[in-house]
């Protein structure tokens, strides 16, 4: 089972990014397992909370993508190390990251499936938010290799250090 110390790192940068992130995924869930029991009435609290948890979360990734390009003038940045944080983050960071973005996704597929065809369906959005929030922590935490001089071939360079191959 996870604890705190699991789902919050201890002493690791870009506390407020992983609370964010735990933040919201707890406020879907609570809100997703209400709606499951209550279809009706949450019609309207599901579908405000997954757009909105959609809309910070596509933000979030807009904002590390340019952040990224900025940085990938210097670093060699790959999307699996962006958004998934494969080897640019520290492993507890990256396993909070996963776990929050892989819980949304069961949260969201569970409550779509028992309640088809109701604003349950709008959850399948939501794990853009974890992944978003992701590429957020990757993008202003995230250590990257240094782009290697001019004239350098990519097989001088090591392709599996932020999760990408040449």
């Amino acid at each position: 089972m996870l604890g705190r110390d699991h789902l919050m790192p201890p002493g690791v940068e870009g506390q407020d990014i992983l609370r964010a992130c735990w933040a919201g995924t707890a406020a879907f869930t609570a809100v997703a397992v209400v709606t499951t029991v209550f279809p009706d009435p949450m019609a309207v609290p599901m579908a405000v909370a997954s757009l909105g948890l959609l809309a910070a979360g596509c933000a979030a990734m807009l904002w590390a993508f340019q952040q990224a390009l900025e940085r990938s003038r210097y670093e060699l940045i790959g999307v699996g190390g962006l958004y998934f944080l494969a080897g640019c983050a520290p492993r507890s960071v990256r396993l909070s990251m996963m776990a929050a973005l892989a819980l949304e996704s069961a949260v969201a597929l569970a409550a779509a499936s028992v309640r088809p065809f109701t604003a349950s369906a709008f959850g399948i959005l939501v794990p853009v938010y974890a992944l978003g929030l992701s590429g957020a922590w990757g993008a202003r935490h995230g250590t990257f290799p240094p782009r290697p001089p001019e004239g350098t071939t990519p097989a001088d360079v090591d392709p599996n250090r932020n999760g990408d191959h040449v």
